[in-house]
């Protein structure tokens, strides 16, 4: 419950830039899902912390040296017992 508190105001920005600011900004990506897709589904599925530790690493490879095409958020790891 509380994730979902700390992570709601982060979810609604960039749900402001997808709908807002990207379509006039044009395909610049070079990943697929996005990078703000990206971002969201690694904030709901990991947390605060680990999220935007994903989505710092993910946004700072998005250049024309960096990588491309399909990467998908790693699944969260379970802890073994």
């Amino acid at each position: 419950m509380l994730n979902k508190i700390l992570i709601f105001p982060l979810i609604v920005l960039i749900k402001i830039y997808q709908y807002g600011i990207s379509p006039w900004l044009g395909k610049n990506c070079r990943y697929e899902p996005t990078c703000s897709h990206y971002t969201v589904e690694a904030l709901k599925v990991h947390g605060l912390f680990k999220g935007i530790y994903l989505s710092a690493k993910r946004i700072s490879s998005c250049h024309p040296w960096g990588g491309s095409g399909y990467d998908p958020v790693p699944p969260k790891k379970e802890h073994q017992h």
